[in-house]
């Protein structure tokens, strides 16, 4: 028998956009982990539609996600901070881009859950054992073209 291969963690979640005035509104969303991509988190918003082109997909560091659960984290397009929101304990997620900015509640509950699944996966500390090297730097060097100069 070998040793158990890690797998995709994905949950589904309902978010809460805050919005100007203060109130929120419901936002579908999933949260994904691949161990081929260990050091990295992906909420993937569905807009209205099951098409993956209604999608639209953030990734960044997973330490960063877990960090934020206790304490205010990040700088720039991603920030993360526990919060209280009007239905329970939640973490805020501030997503910033040319095209705009957005403040969204996530379930801490559900955050935990997923952020430990993702460890049981693949502990912090052991991301580095699932990347793979090689394959990285031969895509990285494919897409410059194999001929000779």
């Amino acid at each position: 028998m070998g040793i158990a291969q890690p797998t995709r963690v994905q949950v589904d979640v309902s978010l809460r956009l805050v919005v100007p005035e203060g109130s929120s509104l419901p936002v579908k969303a999933s949260l994904r982990y691949e161990p081929e991509d260990p050091y990295a988190v992906h909420v993937i918003f569905h807009a209205g539609s099951t098409e993956a082109s209604g999608e639209v997909s953030w990734s960044f560091a997973r330490q960063l996600l877990a960090d934020g659960m206790t304490e205010p984290t990040g700088i720039g397009d991603v920030r993360v901070w526990p919060w209280q929101a009007a239905n329970g304990p939640s973490v805020a997620l501030a997503l910033s881009s040319p095209d705009g900015h957005a403040l969204f509640e996530v379930p801490r509950l559900a955050l935990g859950d997923f952020l430990g699944r993702t460890y049981r996966q693949v502990p912090e500390g052991a991301e580095s054992v699932h990347l793979d090297i090689d394959a990285a730097l031969a895509a990285l060097l494919g897409t410059y073209g194999s001929e000779p100069r």
